[in-house]
């Protein structure tokens, strides 16, 4: 069992009189790699520079090992950053801008030698010592900020959207290679993102955010089935959500029709918010279906389809391989384990319904901007 390394404690941060950050409490363990995701405005950049030392927060503290390190200044904390622009100097060939720290601090040539050797093996640039910087591939440019703020050796490494310039094949590579680096090296890495695919298959914790607060901290298999709310549902993946009571343990009715489903402890008649993920759900001859509704739109994705169903005025989305037609009357059928209940939340009513659905649209909106607080 790793041991706690990092301590937030009821963290709040205004800037202007806004709350940028409000009660945040995280503890982060040593060796673990921890994702910050949420929308942009959420707060996470924010709480990735107060761990820094970039920023100081209103109120509250920051434990390093025990120790409050709020007046400690960036230099001094065993933390390094790895910024989204990778800020490089591109007057120094890739082996001086890895050394740069060593020898600001007076190290002996040979063991900088040695640790710029070590680490330009660990992230795959053996040979390119004497290459310029504006030689590079964005990829590559990535790899060399990496290796610049690990060869100091530094307990926690903080990621600030480090791939959010990359193409999506790229980035997809250094997913893969983040991940590997910080397993080599056993050192906890804790990472910001608005990308819930890379959040996913990066991390060992998910922290997701909004509005300045944390909404779920959990393994990613544990946020993606059992999100905590309606924000979490519709953040982590796509999710039908929609209004149910809960009957009793076990027992949840929503569209008129009672279903089992596998949660218990709620009030009996509470209201509640019900998630049903779209990969979930089965089409059935119509006379066998649970629920009977139209098909409105088909989006053929490559490995499936995603269909829009109406039921009742109500828009579902369907990812399928079974393609259904326009217009096409069908039958779903729901099993217990396919049914999630939530409490209700200031985000109840908010999401899941695809009457407005564009997958076109989601990929539109997605920010690059790392200013985000």
């Amino acid at each position: 069992m790793s041991k706690e390394l990092i301590r937030l404690q009821d963290l709040v941060m205004e800037f202007d009189g806004e709350r940028i950050l409000d009660g945040i409490n995280l503890y982060i363990k040593d060796h673990e790699f921890l994702t910050l995701l949420g929308p942009s405005g959420c707060g996470k950049t924010t709480t990735l520079r107060i761990i820094g030392g970039f920023l100081s927060a209103t109120s509250g503290s920051v434990l390093f090992d025990g120790k409050s390190i709020g007046d400690v200044p960036p230099y001094k904390r065993q933390v390094n950053t790895v910024f989204q622009r990778y800020a490089l100097f591109p007057h120094l060939d890739v082996f001086d801008n890895i050394a740069f720290g060593l020898k600001v601090a007076k190290l002996p040539k040979a063991e900088i030698t040695e640790r710029v050797q070590e680490m330009l093996a660990i992230v795959g640039l053996r040979g390119y010592e004497n290459r310029r910087i504006d030689s590079l591939s964005g990829g590559q440019q990535q790899r060399v900020a990496i290796a610049r703020a690990l060869v100091n050796r530094p307990k926690v490494l903080l990621l600030d959207e480090p791939l959010a310039a990359l193409d999506l094949r790229l980035r997809k590579d250094m997913q893969n290679e983040l991940k590997r680096i910080q397993q080599t090296l056993g050192i906890t890495f804790v990472y910001v993102t608005h990308d819930q695919e890379e959040a996913l298959s990066m991390s060992d914790t998910v922290v997701v955010m909004d509005k300045g607060r944390i909404q779920q901290i959990g393994k990613p298999e544990d946020i993606y089935n059992e999100p905590k709310n309606a924000f979490v549902a519709d953040f982590i993946g796509e999710s039908n959500i929609l209004d149910g009571i809960m009957l009793a343990d076990y027992k949840v009715k929503f569209f008129g029709r009672t279903f089992k489903c596998l949660d218990a402890g709620f009030e009996a008649n509470e209201p509640v918010d019900v998630v049903i993920r779209p990969e979930d759900i089965d089409f059935v001859p119509v006379e066998e279906g649970h629920l009977t509704g139209t098909v409105t739109s088909v989006t053929f994705k490559g490995l499936n389809y995603d269909i829009i169903v109406d039921f009742k005025g109500f828009k579902w989305l369907i990812q399928t391989t079974d393609f259904q037609p326009v217009g096409a009357t069908v039958g779903i059928r729901l099993n217990p384990e396919d049914i999630h209940i939530m409490k209700k939340s200031e985000y109840s009513g908010m999401f899941g319904d695809y009457s407005s659905y564009s997958a076109e649209y989601d990929e539109l909106v997605e920010d690059a901007g790392d200013e985000e607080e």
